[in-house]
């Protein structure tokens, strides 16, 4: 039998700080310590050349269950629709109106911290509602 893997989640972006920032608010994930012999990122950032300060950043669970999430700078910016996409599960076990304000209230507060609505899918007899969102560099995601 093979072994299970842990994933990683990487996302290529701009500004990876800023970006990571927003998923941490988003799942409740922190930012892991500094690396050893560093008191801050801040630190570990301004030991690097200076082409590569700022050039990544990463969020973890707090629990260790969920997959780490890493960003790192790219210089292309985003084009064209992801071909994958994180699905947040804020509406699990819930149906109609329930459903349709957990993921309303769960959009109001993501808008709030630079995340962008782009449409409400509404159930359809054979899936859920989900709102279909974008991160602060347009990536999307769904509320689900």
């Amino acid at each position: 039998m093979a072994s299970i893997k842990k994933v990683q989640v990487t996302f290529d972006c701009a500004e990876p700080e800023r970006v990571a920032r927003f998923w941490c608010e988003v799942l409740g994930y922190v930012v892991p310590p500094a690396p050893e012999g560093f008191a801050t990122w801040d630190d570990f950032n301004r030991s690097l050349p200076v082409e590569r300060q700022g050039a990544a950043f990463a969020c973890v669970d707090p629990s260790g269950v969920g997959p780490r999430l890493f960003f790192q700078r790219v210089p292309e910016g985003k084009v064209v629709k992801n071909r994958v996409h994180l699905d947040v599960r804020v509406g699990t076990g819930l149906v109609g109106e329930e459903r349709l304000a957990a993921l309303e209230a769960e959009c109001e507060r993501l808008v709030a911290l630079g995340g962008v609505r782009v449409r409400l899918l509404r159930a359809d007899g054979y899936d859920e509602s989900c709102l279909v969102m974008q991160d602060v560099e347009g990536n999307e995601f769904c509320l689900d």
